[in-house]
């Protein structure tokens, strides 16, 4: 599928429409696999465990099935277990790397994706604290300047996604991923200069971190500090539901990196994540952190 060229200020040639390859099939990479299909577009969803890829493509299925605003012709999903190859790059406009916040993989990730990839297709980092200047460090990429962050949220009812650039990266390349992802059903926002967290993580980091802090204080339950804060916002979810949604062994990989980039972050709240981890409480997905999820519906239990 060759789909739609356009050429830069520069005169060089950028795919704007085709396949979009997502590496990494875990949370992120679901939902991106969906967003970018729902517009009838295909996707290629590359992981190196297969119980991984069938995990994506039973969530993918589900989110259809639940969607409020369904596609009229979804796209085909592939999956590949096997590793990047130069085959698999050939046919898309848009790399995503959605591998999980261990700075060394995604730099390593990044790399070999440049390597591989044609010089019209765009590499993304779906990074959630991690911003494409900090990946670029060390690195000695053929083509710097097709590289961005494009971060997104869950759940997919969530559209708004987040592009940031670095200091070489191609002004069209921006407003070519803005465009897209506004057709794809996304909300873009433009992140205009470098900034640890993006707009919305970087605030709700200072959220996350007091709720940690307040709890390690014993100055309220996690019930309590949601309770309030849906009280008072009117938000679905709380702090402690939203925490233990994404994941608190992802929490916790998130402040480290904020509290090596930044200095006076108090330790106490990543020592309060270290202890829940240490007793096998990740969430959602160990079935216990903040709530015990084992046998309940995780959407009610607050």
């Amino acid at each position: 599928m060759k789909g739609k060229v356009e050429c830069n200020k520069n005169g060089d040639r950028h795919q704007a429409e085709g396949s979009v390859v997502i590496i990494g099939a875990g949370t992120q990479g679901r939902r991106l696999a969906y967003m970018w299909s729902k517009k009838g577009g295909p996707v290629s969803l590359i992981d190196t465990q297969e119980q991984q890829l069938k995990d994506a493509l039973k969530c993918v299925q589900i989110l259809r099935e639940e969607a409020n605003d369904p596609a009229e012709s979804w796209g085909e999903i592939t999956v590949s277990q096997t590793p990047l190859l130069e085959s698999s790059l050939k046919n898309t406009w848009l790399v995503i790397e959605c591998v999980p916040e261990r700075l060394p993989l995604k730099q390593y990730i990044i790399t070999l994706i440049d390597k591989l990839a044609p010089e019209r297709v765009t590499i993304a980092s779906n990074s959630s604290s991690y911003g494409i200047s900090e990946i670029l460090v060390g690195l000695n990429l053929k083509h710097k300047n097709r590289v961005l962050s494009a971060h997104c949220y869950w759940p997919p009812q969530i559209t708004a996604i987040e592009v940031m650039g670095h200091d070489e990266t191609d002004e069209f390349l921006i407003s070519l991923v803005l465009d897209r992802c506004k057709v794809q059903g996304f909300s873009p926002f433009h992140v205009k200069q470098t900034s640890i967290g993006y707009i919305y993580n970087r605030i709700w980091a200072a959220i996350k971190r007091e709720t940690l802090l307040a709890l390690s204080e014993g100055v309220c339950t996690p019930r309590e500090v949601d309770a309030i804060f849906k009280n008072v916002l009117k938000s679905p979810k709380g702090p402690c539901e939203m925490m233990d949604l994404v994941g608190l062994d992802v929490v916790l990989d998130i402040e480290n990196h904020y509290a090596s980039a930044r200095s006076g972050v108090p330790s106490e709240p990543r020592d309060y994540l270290r202890k829940m981890i240490q007793d096998g409480n990740l969430g959602i997905k160990s079935g216990h952190g903040f709530y015990d999820y084992e046998g309940t519906n995780s959407e009610d239990h607050s």
